[in-house]
């Protein structure tokens, strides 16, 4: 991941927006279900998640401006930080549908056979 590009901190911020998610689901279910019943999970990750949350937007802004993004993917990467894990989700089918550049497709594109070669002269 090379957080040099718009990509890796794309893929960066969506992995966090995941692991906070589940840091608040887990002090969701302390706070409500869990024995002891506590909310300290819910103070500490309720606002880690929410500044993620607003970093995933704005990364997800800058890659699809970068990446030219289609109505239908600005929605599923909205839809993706909504869902629990969802951004985790989107990034996935974000690597094998290019829509963060050829570097995510792993082995498409690629030429088989070594590098293309000139055609030969016609005369």
């Amino acid at each position: 991941m090379d957080l040099r590009t718009t990509a890796g901190r794309f893929r960066l911020v969506a992995m966090l927006e995941a692991v906070s998610w589940a840091g608040l689901l887990i002090g969701m279910f302390f706070k409500y279900a869990g024995s002891p019943r506590t909310e300290i999970g819910v103070k500490i990750f309720g606002p880690i998640h929410g500044g993620v949350f607003i970093a995933f937007l704005i990364a997800a802004l800058f890659a699809g401006i970068a990446f030219k993004w289609g109505v239908g993917t600005w929605l599923l990467a909205l839809l993706g930080s909504i869902v629990p894990l969802g951004s985790v989700i989107f990034l996935i089918w974000a690597d094998k549908t290019a829509r963060l550049g050829e570097s995510g497709r792993a082995g498409v594109g690629v030429q088989r056979g070594g590098p293309a070669r000139p055609a030969p002269d016609a005369t």
